[in-house]
Formats: structure tokens, sequence, C-alpha cells
């Protein structure tokens, strides 16, 4: 099916016309300039639409700090975990045609987890293993309750039974080695019963895999990326796109430590992780986001029906379910969680700005991005900043975009 090579209606426009005001959008670059200045940031590009237009996309300090190249507002970037609600979108689609149910367990389409076993004591030092009350499901994947964890989120001897994360097992392993690794692994928790970060997204994308009969990234790009415009967003940094690519500082300013960021290494990946695989730029992340906020649709294109992007931005995390997000980061406190993307249940509660139902995810190494219904308005944060200090950020420019509304 051909599809327009630029879908994308969204246009620059002057701030004040979608009620920002230009002088309150300036406190962005010079909050950010004075990181950079003290060498907490290495740069960042920042994009803010609203009402269906740009009216804010600036590129701050370097994208290359070694080199003192500076940043260009089409820098290319790692977004680690902003891929997994392209994921979910991808599965949502297939779940429009028919072609896959919330309810259906994951078994059905990868018969590799079937019969999976839930460790007695997470923490333990000790694996004791007993059997799963029910099988988890597309609904758990979505929404993180299959039980599914990383290696690095504890130190207990069910999280040794993990592959490591989402890129580093896409490095090491084939498809086939990942799953026979995921199917013995020992679920945290049974299905359904608590919010746990982990590998359900890597699992979705291969259920995509497996019911579409196309690699994730030939889906994504025939079906989400193409039909949007996005054309600097893919699994792999084409040659061409290099000289574009954001990169972080050699150590971690607060702690010392290396910082590794995927497409920096050259690594190849032995398949295409839905949970944290993908760069992207901040302009065509707008364009992604901007449809979820056109409530499936952006311009004459139509990805998703509105229902859909109603289910996924409602919380999906019932009184029945622990929550634990605030394991991810303690600002988010608050919020719950819905098919792809946590979600704000009120004004209050969580420690930075924002409104009831708006949603937002992020990625280890420093990018992010929120939508806010209520104020029609999308935001996408892009930088090279792994570490601690990402979750400065989402706080920062939340504060920064947000006080710049006045109408």
């Amino acid at each position: 099916m051909p599809q327009p090579p630029n879908a994308s209606p969204l246009r620059r426009t002057e701030p004040q016309s979608v009620g920002l005001d230009p002088a309150r959008l300036a406190r962005i670059r010079a909050a950010l300039e004075r990181d950079v200045a003290a060498g907490l940031l290495p740069g960042a590009v920042v994009g803010v639409a609203r009402r269906g237009q740009i009216a804010y996309l600036e590129a701050i300090g370097m994208r290359d700090p070694v080199r003192g190249q500076p940043m260009w507002a089409d820098c290319v970037f790692s977004i680690a975990s902003m891929t997994k609600p392209m994921t979910s979108v991808a599965i949502m689609m297939l779940h429009e045609e028919g072609r896959l149910l919330l309810g259906d367990p994951a078994s059905k389409f990868l018969p590799e987890l079937a019969n999976m076993k839930v460790a007695r004591s997470p923490a333990s030092e000790s694996l004791e293993l007993v059997p799963c009350e029910r099988e988890m499901t597309v609904q758990d994947l979505l929404r993180h309750t299959s039980g599914l964890t990383y290696r690095d989120r504890g130190a207990g001897a069910a999280y040794k039974t993990y592959p490591g994360s989402s890129v580093s097992a896409s490095v090491k392993h084939s498809r086939e080695e990942f799953l026979e690794l995921i199917g013995r692994s020992a679920l945290l928790y049974q299905p359904g019963t608590v919010w746990e970060y982990g590998f359900s997204t890597d699992i979705l994308g291969l259920i995509v895999e497996r019911v579409s009969g196309e690699t994730l990234g030939a889906f994504l790009k025939n079906r989400l990326w193409s039909p949007l415009g996005m054309v600097d967003t893919s699994f792999e940094l084409p040659e061409a796109a290099k000289g574009r690519y954001a990169r972080a500082f050699e150590k971690c300013p607060l702690t010392g430590q290396p910082l590794v960021v995927h497409h920096a290494t050259g690594q190849a990946t032995k398949w295409e992780s839905g949970g944290g695989g993908a760069v992207s730029t901040a302009a065509d992340y707008l364009r992604f986001v901007q449809m979820l906020l056109g409530n499936g649709a952006l311009g004459g294109v139509r990805i998703l029906g509105r229902k859909t992007v109603e289910l996924m931005r409602a919380d999906h995390l019932g009184p029945e379910i622990q929550n634990r997000i605030t394991t991810m980061d303690p600002a988010c406190n608050g919020y719950g969680f819905g098919l792809g993307f946590a979600v704000r249940k009120g004004a209050g509660v969580a420690a930075q700005l924002g409104s009831a139902g708006d949603y937002y995810w992020s990625g280890v190494y420093g990018t992010y991005f929120w939508i806010d219904p209520a104020e029609d308005l999308a935001v996408v944060f892009m930088a090279a900043a792994p570490g601690q200090m990402r979750l400065r950020y989402r706080q920062l420019v939340r504060g920064l975009v947000l006080q710049a509304i006045v109408d």
C-alpha cells in the first residue's frame, strides 16, 4: 500500500498564537544552558506542539561534547524505552484488525512462554518456584503486569534468571535464544497482580512479528513511521545519520562512572527490541505523539481509532494491582499505567506540574515525552543524558513548558 512521504501537518507557529508566552518559553533555553555550562548536560532538543502546531523546537548545547560539535534541531538520539509506546501502538493496530485480543495469553502467539513459574519470594537469595495462577495476557504485557522484569531491577535469585536488559539481550542472543531464556525465567509476581518494569514490551514486539509475519522494524516502518512521515526513526543508526547522532558525556557528571549508549557502541543487534532499540529525532517523535493527541490521526492519516486511544490512555491498574511505578521515578507518584505509558490520575500528588489525564514515558538514555489532552499539548525532550541525571530533566522541562501557558 503506497504511503504519503510526509503526512504530518505540523507547522511552525508563533507561540503567542497558541497561548504560550515567548518570554516565558525562553526560560527553557536559559535553564538548560546553565546546566550545559555546569557540565551536567551535553545538550538537548526540546519540541513543544500546541493545538496541532509547533510553537517551540530548539537545540541547546552540544551533540558531541568531546569534539565540541553543536547540537542541531534534527539530531538523532537513542530513545531506549520511548520505543515501547510505538510497539504498544503496533499491538493495538493488530487488535483493531481482530488479529489478537487483549485477553489472549501471550503463549497463544509465543508457545515458548507457556508453563512459566513464579518466584515465591522475589527478593530471596534462593529460588523457589510456584505455578502461575493464570498466564500473562497481552493486556498484562501492555500495562507491565506480566510478572516479567529486567536483570538489574533487583539482586534476588529470581532477577538473575533474566538475560540482562532489552538492548543487551538483543545484542547477545538470537530471537530463539531470547525466548527460550525468558520462558525459563522466574516471574517476579503472579500475572495481573503487580506493576513491574521489564521485558514485557519486547515480548509484545515478538508477538507483532509472529502475528504479522514481518520483522518489528518492517511493520513499524510500513504501518506507523512512513505514514506519519517519521523519516529519521528506525532500529539501526543509518550511516547517513551518524553525523547528526547526539552523544553522551564519556562519564556521568554525578558519579564519574562510564556512560554507554547503545547506538554509540556500533554493536549490532540480532533482533529489533520493541522495548528499547530505536533511534529518532524530536520532530519525528512529535509527529508520533501528536497522532496520539489527535485520537489516533495526524492530518489525513489515521493510525488508530479514537476509542482505542481512549483505552490506551486510561489507567489499567485497578485496586487489585499493586502500583510500583515510583520504583522508576519517585516524582510520578499519583500516576497509574495505561496500555503503553504512565497516566496521571489527578492534578495533585505527583511532584511535578501536569493535568489529570496527561500521559508520558521516557528512555534510560535521557529522552522524555508527555501528552496533555486537557491543554492540547505534546512535548518531546531529547538528550543523551543517561544515569540518574535524567530524572531531573523530566521534572524540569515539564515545569518550564507548563509555566509558559498564559491563556
